[in-house]
């Protein structure tokens, strides 16, 4: 009797899970359609613009979409495939970033016009999320960069911070179901973007975006059996540079690596 009830336990926790999973939109098809309207591909796909305007007009959907995100619990998320919790993170931070830019729109010319040292954009806790105040901060490096969790840094180019000189906000939502996909494109996308990323033959240098200065020790995550920056830059050459004999340099790793200044304009297709 007690081995029946145990059973029954059992398989209505996992009912539960099951419903649970099933009620949220793991295809965050809300926040797609607000993407494919308001997000503007610039340089033949490798770069965006956002319509910040157009999004103004749209506010009560995107609110829609952030509270969706609100009401999943931790438990809940926990219980997901590990490519639906990435996506999710992704998908929160992008939305919520916005979300915070349409406080300030149309004046805001800058993400830091919110402030650096007070009410900085990044640290301010201005959502909730799993029942708790969160910040964007928090979402990047206290959830999706902890080690040994995700490990993936590639999520560099999916997290948009309405910068000009941030990756690329995608123009749909990140699923499970093809995130790898998505998150290879947006890397190709990136470093095939001569503002931000270029193989300088005159100086034999690789010129790069910061992104990968402040975060040389994620390319050292192992994925993918890529243990380094210089392996990561390796394993992408063909995005980096525009002909097959730079790109035999790139992969033999005997460049110098040089950081582009990062313009913090705010990536508003109306200016």
């Amino acid at each position: 009797m007690l081995k029946h009830r145990i059973v029954f336990m059992l398989l209505g926790c996992l009912l539960a899970a099951s419903s649970a999973w099933a009620q949220f939109d793991h295809s965050h098809e809300a926040w797609t359609v607000l993407l494919k309207r308001h997000v503007v591909l610039i340089d033949g796909g490798k770069a965006s613009q956002v319509r910040y305007d157009g999004f103004a007009k749209d506010r009560a959907a995107l609110r829609s979409y952030l509270e969706s995100l609100s009401k999943v619990n931790e438990r809940e998320f926990k219980g997901w495939s590990r490519d639906d919790q990435l996506a999710f993170l992704i998908n929160a931070y992008n939305g919520h970033m916005v979300e915070l830019i349409l406080t300030r729109y149309p004046t805001i010319k800058s993400v830091w016009d919110f402030g650096k040292l007070f009410n900085n954009p990044f640290k301010n806790r201005f959502f909730t999320l799993f029942g708790r105040e969160f910040t964007l901060d928090m979402i990047e490096h206290d959830t999706i960069r902890a080690r040994g969790v995700y490990d993936d840094p590639r999520i560099h180019m999916a997290v948009n911070c309405a910068s000009i000189g941030c990756p690329m906000l995608r123009e749909e939502a990140y699923a499970a179901a093809r995130l790898d996909k998505q998150l290879d494109e947006q890397v190709a996308r990136f470093l095939s973007d001569r503002s931000r990323n270029r193989y300088n033959p005159a100086k034999n240098a690789l010129e790069v975006s910061e992104v990968f200065k402040w975060y040389s020790v994620d390319f050292a995550s192992g994925l993918k059996g890529i243990k380094s920056r210089e392996q990561f830059f390796a394993d992408y050459a063909n995005a980096l540079a525009d002909n097959s004999e730079q790109q035999e340099i790139i992969r033999d790793q005997k460049v110098e690596i040089r950081f582009l200044d990062y313009d913090w304009a705010l990536n508003d297709a109306n200016r």
